[in-house]
């Protein structure tokens, strides 16, 4: 019997679903859980969900690059969406523990709140993923441009991978940059996703023999990770893990894929609804959640009442940060439209 050929066009279809999975896998990955528990190394492999957004954010990028190859609009539309929220978040965070000093613990108040800048001077992080991925963002029309006009620089990803290498290895690198590891392992999976972008937008197929190879380094991947985090856990740097979330991370969205083709409707509004309130999800969870749930409450409770009551929170957070971005879109001019880039090419 023959294979059904394995549609790419379904990394889009199901983006919402995915969003969603992925904050699940967070959110399980901060649940506390004793080192010598079984189900150690699979929470702890719970921050591939870091990976799954990376990706699919580099995949979505590269539909609104294509759609509008515009840096003015593109950075209006990204930030305008992702500011409002941090704000409001990062405020009611660090406000309420400053407790006033000289004008460097103003200067410090005011970096934190705008730009996490303790994440990227001392590796603080609370919220690291919103400051790595606007950062991300500034640096995506340049490449994206770059590898439609010159597809051979769609090879840099392995370059970021090196670096990776260096950043860990070469003593003066890693005395200079080796604090933000956790930003740089997860650089080449955002611009993976970039590259993909073209092949999920034109629904390009793979022969379905190649599910073979898909389920072979899903479960290389998978198992060298669980054995990593499960019997090595604080023996290795953590980028090596973050390599194999590579190509589990490309795995995991396929599989996955198959998986919403076939479950209920139903099932996929609610993951859909969960990825639609991901970003807030993510900032709300932990500190807002997590922190003032007993820590004598067993996992799956814990994790449980962490879901109930931060969904209905990031709803309200999502409705306050969307009603100021539509302040902020209608004060601001709208750039001129430029040609789609299919057009430029």
């Amino acid at each position: 019997m023959r294979i059904p050929d394995i549609e790419l066009a379904n990394v889009s279809r199901f983006r919402g679903e995915l969003m969603g999975a992925a904050m699940l896998f967070i959110m399980l990955f901060h649940v506390s859980l004793p080192r010598w528990d079984m189900f150690f190394g699979l929470r702890r492999m719970g921050n591939i969900g870091v990976d799954i957004f990376l990706f699919l954010s580099g995949v979505g990028l590269w539909f609104a690059w294509m759609k509008r190859a515009d840096m003015k609009h593109f950075f209006r539309r990204r930030y305008i969406r992702i500011y409002p929220a941090w704000l409001i978040i990062a405020c009611l965070y660090y406000i309420p523990r400053f407790h006033g000093g000289d004008l460097m613990a103003w200067i410090d108040l005011i970096g934190d709140i705008t730009i996490n800048w303790d994440f990227w001077l001392h590796d603080e992080l609370t919220f690291w993923y919103i400051p790595a991925t606007m950062m991300l963002y500034l640096f995506a029309p340049a490449y994206m441009e770059l590898i439609r006009r010159h597809p051979i620089y769609r090879w840099l990803p392995v370059a970021m991978i090196m670096w990776c290498i260096l950043v860990q290895w070469v003593t003066p690198i890693h005395h200079a940059v080796g604090h933000l590891e956790i930003f740089w392992s997860r650089v080449p999976i955002f611009f993976i996703g970039i590259n993909m972008g073209e092949m999920v937008r034109k629904k390009s197929q793979i022969d379905g023999t190649g599910i073979y190879l898909i389920i072979l380094l899903f479960v290389m991947a998978l198992a060298s990770s669980l054995f990593l985090e499960q019997v090595r856990h604080g023996e290795f740097p953590l980028y090596i893990e973050r390599m194999l979330y590579i190509p589990l991370t490309v795995t995991s969205i396929l599989l996955l894929n198959r998986v919403f083709r076939r479950t209920p409707a139903w099932v996929n509004r609610c993951f859909r609804f969960v990825g639609a309130l991901s970003l807030e999800c993510y900032l709300i969870h932990i500190h807002f959640v997590l922190d003032y749930i007993p820590h004598e409450w067993t996992y799956w409770p814990t994790f449980l009442v962490c879901l109930v009551a931060t969904i209905p929170m990031a709803w309200v957070l999502s409705k306050v940060a969307g009603w100021i971005s539509d302040g902020i879109d209608h004060l601001l001019p709208e750039p001129p439209a430029a040609p789609t880039a299919d057009k430029q090419s």
